[in-house]
């Protein structure tokens, strides 16, 4: 594609965002109805699959650049995506929560803190992780991606015990949240789907169609994208954390707000960070295709960037905890705060690259 105009790699990248958003809708919905069709529901096998869905195009973009041999893309692209997929519930804070009460208010739940402090814990070791000598490898494996992937799966196996009951008064949940008992939109998708005599086997054939779908235009975003930047003076980090970030987060995006419009706040933001405890996993992928050890190349921008992701995690869990009450600007004060951090960071993101 390097060959390519400028105006020819925008278009091809604009169209493969589309099919993605596209595409990411429709594995939404699926998601929803195989998980209810085959009682996974909230279990951990539920889990993995909608974690695995909502990352497809970061998981396409890692492997074609681990083959390419590019892990800075695909480590820009991990850390970058943990970041801006936190953004993404100041997007649906300002545009998808209706009423006077901003997002954590409504989702405020002790088992999201926990799955917040999933995320941190799981940074943190990537961070350590960075610190490690490059020859720490043995047959393609490395240590510190073998802890994340066993930490997220400890940490998933923890999280279906807390959703089931916790010691706490009401089991976590506070007074005046959602309406609903969370995960109640999965249940309406998947009636509806009933209704239209959407099948259990049609069902999974168009989850299939949609996942070949978004793998392809993620590599297709990935290899167009990379190339326009060039173009423009765009660095791989700056790029992989920023442009390709953004449009890899709109799975999440369009999931989102359709949790949220179906009153299931809480499942909108169990889905962003439970896709920003998975997206460390894919290093355990990277370096098994690459053969590098690819935590301790990273570069100052991929550890900023992994900070950036902890302190804006942390915003959001001290926001389910006080719940604040007032909306400014449309959305929670939390959001505004998450918002306002995340302008500088990507200012600060260029100063670190450069």
């Amino acid at each position: 594609m390097a060959s390519l105009p400028l105006g020819v790699l925008l278009v091809i990248f604009a169209a493969a965002a589309v099919a993605i958003w596209v595409a990411g809708i429709e594995l939404s919905k699926q998601t929803d109805v195989l998980s209810m069709r085959l009682q996974l529901g909230a279990a951990l096998g539920g889990l993995i699959l909608l974690a695995i869905a909502t990352n497809l195009p970061e998981l396409a973009i890692t492997v074609s650049a681990a083959l390419s041999g590019d892990v800075g893309v695909a480590v820009g692209n991990i850390l970058g995506g943990i970041a801006i997929q936190t953004v993404v519930l100041v997007a649906l804070d300002a545009f998808g929560v209706r009423g006077d009460r901003p997002l954590t208010y409504r989702a405020a739940s002790l088992v999201l803190v926990l799955e917040a402090a999933l995320v941190t814990a799981v940074l943190a070791v990537v961070i350590a992780g960075t610190q490690l000598p490059g020859n720490l490898i043995v047959w393609r494996l490395t240590p510190v991606p073998i802890l994340i992937a066993v930490l997220w799966l400890v940490g998933l196996l923890l999280l279906q015990r807390a959703g089931k009951s916790l010691p706490w008064h009401e089991s976590g949940q506070p007074p005046d949240g959602q309406e609903h008992p969370r995960g109640h939109s999965q249940k309406a998708t998947e009636r509806d789907a009933t209704a239209k005599g959407i099948s259990t086997a049609r069902s999974a054939t168009i989850f299939g169609l949609a996942a070949a779908v978004t793998l392809v235009a993620g590599v297709i975003l990935e290899r167009s994208g990379e190339a326009a930047a060039g173009r423009v003076g765009l660095s791989g980090v700056l790029f992989g954390a920023t442009v390709l970030a953004a449009a890899t987060s709109l799975p999440e995006l369009s999931t989102g707000l359709a949790s949220v419009k179906n009153g299931d706040y809480q499942l909108a933001m169990s889905d962003i960070f439970g896709g920003n405890a998975f997206l460390p996993v894919l290093f355990l992928l990277a370096t098994l295709l690459s053969a590098k050890s690819v935590l301790p190349q990273a570069h100052a921008s991929d550890i900023y960037l992994t900070a950036v992701g902890i302190l804006l995690t942390l915003v959001y869990a001290a926001g389910l905890l006080f719940r604040p009450q007032r909306k400014i600007a449309r959305m929670g004060i939390d959001s505004l705060v998450v918002l306002v951090l995340y302008v500088f960071a990507v200012a600060g993101l260029f100063a670190v690259a450069n």
